[in-house]
């Protein structure tokens, strides 16, 4: 019969809400109370406190299945893993935690202790393997340093000192990788290995951005060097800027200009532009303008300037000279003349200079008339035609054309020769040029 009625009063009772608090145990509580299963369920939970540990200060007793918690721990979080600990086990009806954190700086910090001597004995335990990493990769970088100090076959394999530095330096970096790798797989951490390559991908964007020019400077100086678009000695022309190349260096492109001064300009700068290397070719021609009068024979007056031409010792046969109508003027047409000339051994000015002189001699002495450039002057006031004719301007007397060729050798050009060889002797080892290498165009 008692045992009916506890049935019966099983089934009557509500079955747990969700409301519950879920650190508290779920189930029916049973209807009779048992000191002995109380016991037991104090007994069972001060053995896993004991073998957990830190759970020194935490007193454990149990009445009716109700287990109540008093005490210390090191961290909430301690005095909350009881509620759990004590939810699986069977036979309790709720927990009562009454567990605070402790405040005492002893007990606080003797696990601060205990894990710094833990680590450390794991440190020294680990030295020997460490050893072993940096010695594996100390003489992986020994030997790439050693490899990229070797003269051949870099010098051979690169155009100039500058591209063989430049191999060194990535052979000295793909071993310097090569030794991390082989470390990190001896000590077990090659997971690393990505970590450390991503971040110094993204440091090495973040400075690329910061020092823009700077990087697009050393690129073009790499593609300069390699390219050799002018030869040391060479006349170019680089944005506007005349003169001859004394040499390229890893930053800027230095020329002497025909004043004596020197001209820096950026390799960026130079990568981009426009150069015009007029000792590309040893023959370059010049041209001269001559202007005839309107009523000149224009046939005869060509005629006569390419025989004169032709006929100077330093124009070359071959391209051979020509002539021809420019334009025609306000007081005069217009007659271009082209000679060619070896400009090694010509001075292209002197050429030119001694062409005009010479084509002038000789329409003089033909009686070909050069005009000025005529003004019609109106409304002078009292200066008029009369006053003109009474004060005549007598004509100035004309000296005999001298028809002796001067000298044009490249005189000027050899000195400027002499001190760009001086400038460059003083710093031969910063100098990417090479006379001897192929340029390519």
């Amino acid at each position: 019969m008692r045992l009916l009625v506890a049935c019966l009063f099983c089934l009557l009772l509500p079955l747990p809400g969700h409301a519950q608090d879920e650190s508290q145990p779920t189930g029916t509580i049973a209807v009779e109370d048992s000191a002995v299963q109380d016991a037991a369920i104090a007994v069972r939970i001060r053995d896993i406190l004991t073998e957990l540990g830190g759970y020194s200060d935490v007193t454990v007793t149990v009445t009716s299945g109700i287990v109540t918690f008093r005490g210390t721990t090191l961290d909430t979080a301690s005095a909350a893993r009881l509620n759990e600990l004590a939810g699986r086990v069977e036979g309790v009806v709720a927990i009562e935690n009454d567990v605070t954190e402790t405040t005492d700086v002893v007990e606080r910090l003797n696990p601060a202790m205990d894990r710094f001597r833990a680590r450390l004995a794991q440190f020294v335990a680990f030295l020997p393997l460490a050893a072993v990493a940096v010695a594996a990769f100390l003489l992986v970088v020994f030997a790439g340093l050693v490899i990229a100090r070797m003269r051949q076959p870099w010098d051979r394999l690169a155009p100039n000192a500058f591209i063989a530095d430049i191999y060194r330096q990535i052979l000295r970096l793909a071993f310097m990788i090569g030794g991390l790798v082989v470390a990190l797989d001896i000590l077990g951490a090659t997971a690393l290995l990505s970590t450390i390559l991503g971040a110094a991908g993204i440091v090495g964007l973040a400075i690329g951005f910061a020092v823009r020019d700077t990087v697009e400077n050393f690129i073009a100086s790499i593609m300069l060097s390699i390219r050799q678009p002018f030869a040391p000695n060479d006349t170019v022309e680089i944005e506007g800027d005349i003169g001859k190349v004394i040499r390229l260096t890893s930053r800027a492109t230095i020329l002497l200009s025909f004043d004596g001064n020197h001209i820096r300009i950026p390799n960026a700068t130079v990568f981009k532009s426009r150069i015009v290397n007029y000792s590309r070719n040893d023959e370059r021609r010049f041209l001269i303008d001559l202007g005839v009068a309107y009523d000149t024979d224009l046939a005869a007056a060509q005629a006569l300037a390419l025989d004169t031409v032709k006929a100077l010792p330093f124009t070359l046969e071959s391209p051979e000279p020509s002539v021809w109508i420019e334009e025609l003027g306000d007081s005069a047409v217009i007659i271009k003349v082209a000679g060619w000339i070896a400009q090694h051994e010509t001075s292209y000015l002197k050429a030119r200079s001694e062409a005009w002189r010479m084509c002038m001699a000789a329409f003089d002495t033909e009686g070909i008339v050069m005009p000025e450039t005529t003004l019609r002057v109106l409304g002078v006031g009292s200066y008029g035609t009369d006053q003109e004719t009474a004060f005549p301007v007598p004509p100035a007397p004309q000296a005999e054309p001298d028809l002796r060729p001067q000298d044009v050798q490249a005189s000027d050009e050899a000195a400027l020769e002499r001190i760009v060889n001086a400038e460059r002797e003083e710093l031969s080892e910063d100098d990417l040029l090479n006379r001897e290498t192929l340029r390519q165009e």
